[in-house]
């Protein structure tokens, strides 16, 4: 039996859907107003690796991921770059469309479904005014906010103490406000730009978007909801404020979250300026050998990225491909598979929370028994691709032309060796792999 832990009670728990076979899974999806990053692959590797267990456990799971494609970000984005602030959509439609080739050369299958909040704008619209009604959200001069002391329990999942986040809140100043937790669901505009609704001209907050969609597309109660652990508060804390309040019933039965991804003990954010853009790594390593480093790490822990972990990943995926790839897995069935002892053996670990790097330990503990019996390396091969959604194909060696640029920086980097200045010479070293150069030091004096 599947064990999920749960954000909700903070504890492992026995997986048991709603409806018994059925699976309805919610993830929070992207605003598409720039490159997807590594951060966003983790997250997307995460709850694809559950979509296929789910799927080969033998649920019928229906996976609904969404896209914010209308925001502050894409709208700013809009202004600056095409001089339009209303032209948004078409930053959305370009970052969408690069989003999908990130995702899809990570092996990721895509969503059951994968809604657009511009094109959920009556599910949205009618799901407002349902809170409206029921005395959760008032409106004011064309803004409409969601009344969080009417809801009893905020924020749930967090669990953060109301009068501390009222005391120290961040919010926008404004005097419409009951209370200074309340948060927008619905944003007033000027007369004519974004979606007309029955509180004049304007557009969605982003906490409602989700709500909206799940509800429509899923049903007032789901079964797992997933996304980055950044989302639990305040997020996920207002769907469920919103959500319950529609429905007076629990709104998710497992709650999903994935450690995030830290670069150098810090956490990776463009503010910092230490952000890797996935298809730039993707220049450097085969997208495969990124999926494998993710799954090497249990999905709750913080991930510390760095190019020496991919190195390492690299090394160890290729020793799979070699000794697992170019079985014939086309007539591998699923009974197959679960016969398999290896699999088996890694089952075991993932049952037990997706414990992803157990279930790798499991296999390279038997990799050289697996490599010997072809029936065990096919059904193995077979579960690999299926379910870690590794495909074990051959990975290729990239040819770098040296380029002045890059002697420069080589010359310069053994500048700062020599001089031990290891900082200096770690960080050319790291820019030099991202222009697919891969340095190999000797021993230092």
């Amino acid at each position: 039996m599947l064990e999920i832990t749960n954000t909700l009670t903070g504890n492992k728990e026995a997986f048991a859907p709603i409806e018994p076979g059925l699976v309805r899974l919610y993830v929070c999806g992207v605003t598409p107003y720039d490159e997807s990053h590594i951060g966003h692959g983790r997250c997307y590797v995460t709850f694809d690796l559950l979509y296929r267990l789910l799927n080969f456990l033998g649920y019928q799971t229906t996976y609904c991921r969404n896209f914010t494609d209308i925001d502050d970000k894409l709208i700013n984005k809009a202004a600056q770059q095409l001089g339009d602030r209303l032209r948004y959509v078409e930053i959305a439609n370009n970052f969408i469309k690069r989003f999908h080739e990130d995702v899809d050369a990570l092996g990721c299958l895509r969503p059951t479904i994968e809604p657009r909040v511009t094109q959920s704008m009556p599910i949205i619209i009618a799901f407002i005014q349902k809170l409206i009604d029921r005395g959760y959200a008032y409106e004011v001069d064309g803004d409409v906010y969601y009344h969080v002391p009417k809801f009893s329990g905020y924020p749930k999942l967090s669990k953060h103490n109301l009068e501390d986040l009222r005391v120290g809140a961040r919010v926008e100043v404004s005097e419409q406000k009951k209370d200074p937790l309340d948060f927008a669901v619905w944003k007033k505009e000027s007369e004519g730009d974004f979606f007309q609704s029955p509180w004049g001209w304007g557009r969605p907050g982003w906490h409602i978007e989700c709500s909206a969609m799940a509800a429509h597309y899923l049903g007032k109660q789901i079964d797992i909801h997933g996304g980055g652990m950044d989302l639990v508060f305040p997020h996920h804390d207002n769907e469920i404020a919103q959500s319950e309040a529609i429905s007076g019933a629990p709104f998710v039965r497992y709650w999903m979250h994935n450690g995030l991804v830290r670069i150098g003990q810090e956490k990776m954010s463009k503010s910092l300026g230490n952000v890797f853009i996935l298809n730039q790594v993707f220049a450097q390593y085969d997208p495969m050998v990124v999926r494998f480093y993710f799954l090497s790490h249990s999905y709750r822990a913080p991930l510390e990225f760095s190019l020496d972990g991919l190195d390492g990943a690299q090394t160890s995926y290729a020793r799979l491909c070699r000794q697992l790839g170019g079985a014939n897995i086309e007539t591998v069935d699923t009974e197959t598979m679960k016969k398999s002892p290896t699999v088996q053996a890694m089952m075991v670990h993932l049952l037990d929370d997706m414990n992803t790097p157990g279930a790798l330990g499991a296999l390279f503990g038997r990799l050289a028994e697996v490599a010997s019996d072809e029936t065990e390396r096919v059904a193995v091969s077979s579960f690999m691709q299926q379910v870690l959604g590794l495909t074990l194909a051959p990975l290729h060696e990239k040819q770098v032309e040296m380029t002045p640029e890059i002697e420069a920086l080589m010359k310069e980097r053994e500048e700062a060796r020599a001089q031990k200045d290891w900082a200096r010479a770690d960080k050319i070293r790291d820019l030099l792999r991202q222009m697919d150069v891969d340095v190999q030091d000797k021993k230092a004096d």
